[in-house]
């Protein structure tokens, strides 16, 4: 189990970074918010609402983004896109 029990707080419109010890969970914590991984269970809230994103545009278009360490997660997509 990867994720059990976490809350995440953060403030608008300002930057964070979320640190721990390698396999603590914290790449699979923000792909699941970011779409690209679906939660078994559990849910989570975005600005008071339950949010379920199932793609990294759905994140991006309400304003959740982030860097991400890999850089081959977007194979199929020209520069364009």
């Amino acid at each position: 189990k990867a994720l059990d029990n976490v809350n995440l707080k953060v403030r608008p419109h300002s930057i964070h970074a979320l640190m721990g010890e390698n396999g603590a969970g914290k790449s699979t914590l923000l792909k699941c918010l970011f779409g690209i991984y679906q939660k078994d269970s559990g849910s989570i809230l975005f600005q008071g609402k339950e949010i379920d994103f199932h793609s990294a545009k759905e994140a991006l278009e309400n304003g959740i983004s982030m860097v991400h360490q890999e850089l081959n997660l977007v194979l199929q997509r020209s520069v364009m896109d």
